[in-house]
């Protein structure tokens, strides 16, 4: 086939996540950091499989639906910044793709530009080096070659933007001083032109043997409840200007509860968010005018969706995406694996616990129907690890909660944000407060090298365990006693008055207490809280403020 058509595009989507299943363990050697969270081919591949799930469902469908489809489904199951990138990479294509019924080489060179923008509108702070710079660089030369020569076939582009892309993933090794340290390129980088190569493979009628591959809870919204127990047909959701400050949202409120059920109304000086299970969407609507322009809406046949689902004779049954009441103004979802931080959060007041975090990251899905469960008007999220701050980003506008995104890089910063929230306080005080308490905090960990590397100019051995302050690499030793002595020597100062002391799977309590021990030594007056977190992947996670 010299065209993309709808068809054609699922095939190749398909390929692409059984590409990147392929080789996500190659990807995953290329993450640099010698703690074990090589984990980028696993969140790529996991993002993906999302799409090959959703592309399962489709028959014969459009270009634009396979593509819309494809978007969707990646927005929901990416993981990790790498997953998050590439869902902006397909949502951009898709904007593209959407307006042809098939595609030629210099559609798909724009597309491919689009999604290029997409990502890095969506990126507060751009690096070189990295699946942004390859997919850049790749897109813009292919563009740039059916500028000059329009007639450039879909296989010419493909080629093109392979060639350029392995020359830019080369290119990281240098453009990134991390990269360049440890002598490997980019592993997202790598993993895209996996991705872009599977689709190639399709569009040329090569195929892989299909493989499992690990399955992911993205599905669409209440297809696992029965046919006979919904009592209202249309999933409706809106977002509204308000530009009549006066007109009363509370007997929008009454007027929708009226007419339907699952009703969360979130508004603020700005705009109104809708959530409704109604027979009448066009009522709702026409509520929504008499605020302003209605400025997003999506309405969905829950009964279709169901039906759809007998069809298709799906053998597993999706989570109920239960979207909850508020009976509160505040609720929490915090990110931690290890049953002692599940249950010290809980004790926090965190209503919603994501098991994840070092090397398991959840997709975003998992983190919007954790917000959706809580019973509150407005959702603050912890996401306590750097590789998840964008996937609660993009998990907050698809929940018509308001949604607060915390950005917690590690436990102890999500544990010193919930004790410095006020259930008094209003949204942005408490906001303000929690960050400022989260900035205070020095965060340590001590874990162990999965593989020999280059590391902050320091040669590190498989095996060794190392000890991280603030991220940086303070000792490594084949003893962890002596990595140990070096971190509370880093961590604890004259002025230091309070320290955490997480200890982890199998940690014992006696040899935590040593740890407290050595801590003590540092500064005689600093009060210490021990406590078994049971995480997995650190011995220790340790905070000092």
């Amino acid at each position: 086939m010299s065209m993309i058509t709808g068809p054609l595009f699922q095939a190749m989507v398909v390929e692409a996540a059984l590409a990147i299943a392929e080789k996500k363990e190659q990807a995953n050697e290329l993450n640099v950091f010698p703690v074990p969270d090589g984990d980028t081919g696993t969140n790529m591949s996991l993002t993906m499989a999302s799409a090959m799930e959703e592309m399962g469902r489709l028959h014969e469908p459009t270009l634009a639906q396979a593509a819309d489809k494809t978007a969707s489904a990646l927005l929901r199951g990416a993981r990790g910044n790498s997953g998050v990138i590439l869902s902006l990479l397909f949502r951009g294509m898709a904007k593209k793709l959407r307006e042809k019924t098939e595609a030629g080489g210099r559609d798909l060179a724009v597309a491919l530009r689009e999604g290029v923008d997409t990502a890095y509108k969506a990126v507060m702070k751009p690096a070189e080096g990295t699946i942004l710079t390859v997919s850049r660089v790749s897109a813009q030369y292919a563009l740039e070659l059916c500028q000059a020569d329009p007639s450039l076939t879909v296989e010419d582009i493909f080629r093109a933007v392979l060639e350029r892309g392995e020359t830019a993933l080369a290119e990281t090794t240098s453009q990134n001083p991390v990269l360049a340290k440890a002598g490997v390129v980019d592993a997202g980088g790598f993993g895209f032109l996996t991705i872009l190569s599977g689709m190639y493979d399709a569009f040329r009628g090569i195929h892989r043997e299909r493989v499992a591959i690990e399955p992911t809870h993205a599905a669409a919204d209440f297809s696992a409840i029965k046919d006979e127990d919904i009592t209202f047909t249309y999933c409706t959701e809106f977002i509204a200007e308000r530009r009549d400050k006066s007109r009363n949202v509370n007997r929008m409120r009454s007027i929708l509860n009226s007419i339907g059920d699952s009703l969360v109304v979130v508004e603020d000086d700005d705009i109104v968010k809708v959530h409704v299970h109604t027979d009448q969407p066009n009522r709702a609507l026409e509520e929504a005018l008499k605020f302003g322009p209605l400025l997003t809406v999506k309405i969905e046949n829950m009964r279709e969706q169901h039906t759809a689902k007998i069809v298709e004779g799906t053998a597993d049954a999706p989570r109920e995406h239960v979207i909850a009441e508020p009976q509160k103004k505040f609720g929490f979802v915090a990110v931690a694996a290890g049953d002692g931080l599940e249950n010290v959060f809980t004790d926090l007041g965190v209503d919603q616990l994501v098991r994840g975090g070092q090397t398991m990251n959840p997709s975003t899905d998992d983190l919007l129907y954790a917000i959706d469960a809580v019973p509150a008007e407005v959702v603050f999220v912890l996401p306590n690890n750097k590789n998840i701050i964008m996937a609660a980003e993009q998990a907050a506008p698809l929940s018509a909660k308001e949604v607060v995104v915390l950005p917690t890089k590690n436990i102890p910063q999500g544990m010193t944000a919930m004790l410095s929230f006020d259930p008094d306080g209003e949204t942005e005080t408490n906001r303000g407060a929690m960050l400022e308490a989260i900035a205070g905090v020095r965060a340590g960990q001590v874990t162990y090298a999965a593989r020999n590397s280059d590391f902050d100019g320091k040669k590190i051995k498989e095996g060794e365990y190392l000890a991280l302050c603030e991220g940086r690499l303070t000792a490594n030793s084949k003893r962890q006693s002596d990595v140990l002595k070096k971190l509370a020597r880093e961590m604890v100062k004259d002025d230091s008055a309070f320290a955490t002391i997480i200890f982890g799977e199998g940690v014992t309590e006696e040899e935590a207490a040593k740890v407290e021990d050595l801590f003590r030594k540092e500064n005689r007056d600093l009060e210490i809280t021990v406590i078994d977190g049971g995480q997995p992947v650190y011995y220790y996670l340790i905070s000092v403020e």
